[in-house]
């Protein structure tokens, strides 16, 4: 025992050190038949609490109060995260959707602020680079389209010239033809490469304006009649009583250019000569233009070719009038552009079909009139 520690106490001295410590030596007592024992540890060895004393009821509700503080804690939590994913997936949703959209080769601009600021700038920059190079690649098909033009205008002159001199042979006549024909269908490819690309690159602007698509498809078919195609191609048109006072919002020019697209492939891939059908028809949600033959068709592997590939369709040698993908990826972008869909239909020997829709008419001109059909002798 220390030596500080007395050994004689009075009631009120034991009084106070049963409460735990004696001298600040923590100890313990207990009552025994021959008084109280009293065992002392050193100082720092416990640590006693004195007022260790709890109602019954906190003692009962303690467990019930832990598990409130958890349930708070894990509603807490779950606030936290949902809000947290919240704030992200709005941040996300535009930055997706505008990743998407460059993939189509488009331009975005994103305006977001906080902790995916960054990444939104990165997407901006990459839009910046992709809005030159497509610039870039546009004006160059532009330029060379440009430049083409006149030397390809002097040669067809020229070939014209020479077919119609009657003091050239007939060889030379027939060949001077050949080059005539075949430089014209290099204008043509050189147009359509230049309207693809402005509407690819969102650079040809539509001028949308009403138009009655009958009167429209029987102008064409008139026109077409009229240039003199050969003997052995038919045109035959057919409107539907419900189309017939159908009027939309559209590029005329565009749709029409569509149309001639479609006709002209089943000209050059029909060189035996066939039946070419123009149709026009209209449900409740679109209205339909149909272009189809009843000649060679396309067997199925080339019809996959060219819905996966429309403009890179193979042939069978370097003859431009076998390469038909440019023209039918130009429908395709026009019927886009105008926010239809197209849809091709072709057996081998069974004829080859094209119909593209466009969206419900805005409106109707006038009171439906019965089907019209014309042929060579349309007006």
């Amino acid at each position: 025992m220390p030596e500080e520690i007395p050994t004689q106490y009075t009631i009120q001295d034991v009084a106070v050190f049963s409460k735990g410590y004696l001298q600040d030596y923590p100890v313990f007592v207990r009552n025994t038949d021959n008084g109280l024992l009293v065992l002392g540890y050193p100082k720092d060895s416990f640590m006693k609490l004195t007022g260790n004393y709890f109602p019954i009821r906190a003692i009962r509700v303690f467990p019930l109060f832990i598990t409130g503080i958890l349930a708070i804690d894990i509603v807490l939590l779950f606030l936290v995260y949902y809000f947290s994913k919240r704030k992200i997936s709005k941040n996300t949703e535009p930055i997706m959707a505008s990743i998407k959209t460059l993939s189509t080769g488009k331009p975005v601009d994103l305006s977001i602020r906080g902790e995916l600021s960054e990444i939104a700038d990165s997407v901006n920059q990459a839009s910046q680079v992709l809005s030159r190079q497509n610039q870039a690649r546009a004006n160059w098909i532009s330029g060379i389209s440009h430049d083409i033009r006149t030397p390809l205008s002097m040669i067809m002159g020229y070939a014209q010239r020479i077919a119609g001199d009657h003091e050239a042979s007939g060889n030379i006549q027939q060949e001077a033809e050949i080059i005539r024909a075949q430089s014209a269908k290099i204008k043509g490819l050189v147009q359509d490469l230049n309207l693809v690309s402005q509407l690819e690159y969102e650079m040809q602007p539509l001028h949308k304006e009403p138009v009655r698509l009958s009167k429209l498809l029987r102008s064409y078919a008139a026109d077409l009649l009229n240039d003199g195609i050969p003997e052995k191609y038919s045109v035959e048109t057919e409107i539907s009583k419900d189309a017939e006072a159908v009027v939309i919002e559209c590029d005329a020019r565009l749709i029409s250019r569509a149309i001639n697209n479609l006709v002209q492939n089943s000209i050059n891939h029909n060189p035996q000569g066939c039946n070419i059908f123009l149709s026009l028809d209209c449900s409740p949600e679109d209205i339909s233009i149909t272009v189809a033959d009843n000649g060679v068709g396309m067997s199925a592997e080339k019809l996959r070719e060219l819905e996966e590939k429309p403009h890179y369709m193979e042939s069978t040698d370097e003859r431009l009038d076998l390469r038909h993908g440019l023209g039918l990826l130009l429908v395709r972008q026009i019927v886009e552009a105008h926010g239809g869909a197209i849809k091709i239909e072709s057996a081998p020997h069974g004829g080859y079909k094209t119909i593209f829709t466009l969206p419900r008419p805005i409106s109707d001109t006038s009171a439906s009139a019965p089907p019209r059909t014309c042929s060579r002798s349309c007006p």
